[in-house]
This record gives structure tokens, C-alpha cells and sequence, in this order.
């Protein structure tokens, strides 16, 4: 029997922040012109980096480079 390995797929912190994403997206597309210029990109901008720092910091190696974009990830959050 092989070691079997986590993978990202099964990480649910990576699925919920990734459909959150998503509904921001939804919301903010609706949105007028001023308010998706101003408020709107950074709004999608945030919600898009936390998923993908959760995906960066998953294929790390290291505990300390994974804990770094976690942070991140929380940062963004």
C-alpha cells in the first residue's frame, strides 16, 4: 500500500474560498462603472488572491514557505 497524498481538490478551505470568488464576481459584475472601477477591482482582486495563495501554499514544500501564503490568504480574506 502506497502513502496516499492530500490533494487540492480535497482541501475544503480551497473550495469555499474559490466559490466565494465566484459570488463575488457575480455581484460585482452588476455593479455600475464608478463602483466596479473604484471598489469593485480591489473587492474581486482580494477575493480571487485568497484562493489562489491557498493553492500557492499548498504546492510548497516547506511548512515555512506553506504558513507565508497562508497568511497571505488570510490577509486577503
Amino acid at each position: 500500500m502506497g502513502k496516499e497524498f492530500l490533494a487540492l481538490n480535497k482541501v475544503s478551505a480551497y473550495h469555499l474560498s474559490f466559490a466565494f470568488s465566484n459570488e463575488i464576481w457575480k455581484e460585482v459584475i452588476n455593479w455600475d462603472y464608478f463602483a466596479k472601477d473604484t471598489v469593485g477591482k480591489q473587492f474581486v482582486g482580494a477575493a480571487d488572491s485568497i484562493s489562489a495563495n491557498i493553492a500557492e501554499g499548498f504546492g510548497r514544500y516547506s511548512k515555512k514557505d506553506k504558513v507565508r501564503f497562508y497568511r497571505i490568504s488570510m490577509g486577503s480574506l
